[in-house]
C-alpha cells in the first residue's frame, strides 16, 4: 500500500472509487477543456482593447488601486500585453489538449495539473477583468475547472466525491437561478416574464424573434417549465440513480431551448456539460440500446469495465481528492445559506479564489428594450443628417439585420452596451468614445463595421432608441426584424481637442 490502495478497497472505502461514471468524466473533462479554449481565444481577441495597457479599463491602473486579497491574479505581479497573449495562448493549447484526450492518457496528476493551470490562468483574467468580466459564467468556469481537475485520468477510477461535488455545483446553478426569479420580479410569479424576455434579453439570437411571437399560452408554459426545472427538479440530484440522470435530461432540454432562443455566452453549454456529468454509465448504456448501438453502446462508452472493478487508486490521489472535498464542503456553508436567504445574492463569490459560488440569472425582467446607438461625423458643421452609426457585432443596430448567433462566444462590449440604458456605471463608455475619436484600430476591431474606414471622426455622440420586434405582418411588408423610435440624446456630441474630450455641439 506504499504506492496504491488495493484494487479491491476495504469495505469502509468501497464507495470512494466508482466505475459508474467513466463517460461522465470524459464529457466533463473534454467539455470544459473546449470551453476553456474558447474563453482564452476570446481573451486573445478582446482583452487588450478592453483591459490591456492602452485599453478602455487598463489592468495596470486597476491593480494599483486594489489589493491582492481583493482578487489574486498572476497579473498583479506584472502585467503586459505580451504576457497576456502568452497566457491566453497557453490556455487555448491546454484546453485543446484536453479535448483530444492527451492529459487523460497519463497518470492522475497530469489532467489535474492541466486543469489547475487553466483555472489559475483564467482566474487571473477574471480577478482583474473588472466590469468586462463581471458575469456569472466567468465564476462558473473557474469553479468547474477547479472541480474537474480532481476527476483523475483514465488510469484511475472516478472519485465519487468529485461527482457529488459536480451535483452540488449543478444544484446551486439551477436552483439559485430559480430562487432569484421567484423572489425577484413579480412577472415570474404571475407567469408573464416570457411576454418580454425574448425581446428584451441582452443579445437576442436568430430565433428570438420567432420565440417572441409564439402564443402567450406557450410563454406562460415556458415560465411554469422554468419554475419546475429550477425549483423542483434540482432536488433529484441528491437521490440515487436514476433520479440524477432524469434531472440531467430536464436540464439539457431546458438549456437547449435557451441556446436556441438567445446568446448567453457559454452559460448554457457549461450547464449542459455539468448535467451530462451526473449521468451514470448504466443510463448511457440504456440510451445506446434504445438507438440500437452494439451491446447497448457499452463498448464504445467503456461501460463494460464495471465487472473488473475500478483501477487501483494511488494513495496521493485519494488524499488530494479527499482534502479538496473537505475544503469545498467548508466553503459551501455561505453559498448554502445564501440560497436560503431572502436577500439572496446573485452571481456572487464569497472568497477570492471563486471555488464555491452563488449563481442566478434574470432576477428581474425589463419590459422595454432601449438601446444606445453610437454615431460619428466627419463634418465640422454636421447637420441632423450628417451622423453615421457605428455597427456592433451582436447587439441590435440596423432594423433590417437579423440578430446573429454568437454564443458560446462572448461579446463583452456588446453585453455592457445593454446595461447602459438601465443606469449602470458608464465610466468605461466615456473612454470608449475617446477611442472612437482616436480611431483606435484595436477598439474598432471590436465592432462589426467602422463607417469611416479608419479615419478619425470630428465628433461622436450617443442616441437612445426604443426597440421592439416587428409584427409578422410588418416583417412580411418591410423585411425588418426591428422597429425603433428615437427617444433622445444619451450623450451630447463630444470632440477630442489636445487630447481632451470637449463639448462638440458645434458639430451637431
Amino acid at each position: 500500500m506504499a504506492d496504491t490502495l488495493p484494487a479491491v478497497l476495504p469495505d469502509w472505502l468501497g464507495w470512494w472509487s466508482s466505475t459508474d461514471y467513466d463517460v461522465a468524466r470524459t464529457l466533463l473533462q473534454r467539455g470544459f477543456g473546449a470551453l476553456y479554449a474558447l474563453a482564452f481565444w476570446g481573451a486573445l481577441r478582446q482583452f487588450r482593447p478592453l483591459l490591456g495597457e492602452h485599453g478602455i479599463a487598463p489592468v495596470p491602473r486597476f491593480v494599483q488601486r486594489t489589493h491582492w486579497r481583493d482578487g489574486p491574479s498572476l497579473f498583479r505581479l506584472r502585467y503586459s500585453d505580451r504576457l497576456l497573449v502568452t497566457v491566453a495562448w497557453c490556455g487555448v493549447l491546454l484546453g485543446v489538449s484536453v479535448v483530444v484526450g492527451l492529459p487523460q492518457a497519463g497518470p492522475w496528476w497530469v489532467p489535474a495539473l492541466v486543469f489547475l493551470v487553466l483555472w489559475w490562468c483564467y482566474l487571473s483574467l477574471v480577478n482583474v477583468g473588472q466590469t468586462f468580466y463581471a458575469f456569472g459564467w466567468e465564476t462558473l468556469l473557474c469553479e468547474a475547472g477547479f472541480l474537474v481537475a480532481f476527476l483523475g485520468s483514465d488510469a484511475v477510477g472516478v472519485p465519487l466525491v468529485t461527482i457529488l461535488a459536480v451535483r452540488w455545483l449543478l444544484f446551486r446553478l439551477e436552483h439559485g437561478a430559480g430562487l432569484i426569479k421567484w423572489r425577484g420580479d413579480r412577472a415570474w410569479r404571475d407567469l408573464t416574464a416570457l411576454y418580454y424576455h425574448h425581446e428584451t434579453q441582452p443579445l437576442p439570437g436568430p430565433f428570438s424573434w420567432h420565440a417572441h411571437h409564439l402564443p402567450r399560452w406557450w410563454h406562460r408554459f415556458e415560465v411554469v417549465g422554468t419554475h419546475v426545472s429550477q425549483l423542483l427538479v434540482p432536488y433529484l440530484l441528491f437521490l440515487p440513480q436514476p433520479f440524477p440522470s432524469v434531472a440531467a435530461a430536464v436540464f439539457v432540454l431546458t438549456q437547449g431551448w435557451l441556446v436556441l432562443t438567445g446568446n448567453f455566452a457559454w452559460l448554457n453549454w457549461a450547464t449542459i456539460v455539468l448535467a451530462l456529468g451526473v449521468v451514470d454509465d448504466g443510463t448511457w448504456a440504456w440510451l445506446g440500446g434504445l438507438v440500437g448501438l452494439p451491446d447497448g453502446g457499452a463498448g464504445a462508452a467503456g461501460v463494460g469495465a464495471e465487472a473488473a472493478g475500478a483501477p487501483p487508486a494511488p494513495l496521493a490521489f485519494v488524499i488530494a481528492v479527499s482534502a479538496v472535498a473537505l475544503l469545498l464542503l467548508v466553503l459551501s456553508v455561505r453559498p448554502a445559506l445564501n440560497l436560503a436567504s431572502r436577500n439572496q445574492r446573485m452571481n456572487a463569490s464569497f472568497e477570492p479564489f471563486r471555488l464555491v459560488n452563488a449563481y442566478g440569472a434574470f432576477g428581474s425582467v425589463t419590459r422595454h428594450r432601449d438601446e444606445v446607438a453610437v454615431e460619428g461625423t466627419l463634418d465640422q458643421d454636421s447637420g441632423p443628417g450628417g451622423w453615421t452609426e457605428y455597427e456592433f457585432r451582436g447587439k441590435p443596430g440596423p432594423t433590417d439585420r437579423r440578430p446573429p448567433q454568437v454564443a458560446p462566444y462572448h461579446l463583452r462590449l456588446d453585453w455592457l452596451m445593454w446595461f447602459l440604458p438601465l443606469g449602470h456605471s458608464s465610466r468605461w463608455f466615456t473612454v470608449f468614445l475617446r477611442r472612437l475619436l482616436e480611431a483606435d484600430p484595436a477598439t474598432l476591431r471590436l465592432l462589426r463595421h467602422d463607417p469611416f474606414g479608419g479615419r478619425r471622426p470630428v465628433a461622436v455622440r450617443a442616441v437612445l432608441y426604443r426597440y421592439r420586434y416587428t409584427t409578422p405582418d410588418e416583417r412580411r411588408r418591410t423585411g425588418d426584424w426591428w422597429v425603433r423610435q428615437r427617444l433622445h440624446l444619451a450623450v451630447d456630441p463630444v470632440r477630442l481637442v489636445d487630447g481632451q474630450l470637449v463639448d462638440g455641439r458645434a458639430a451637431g
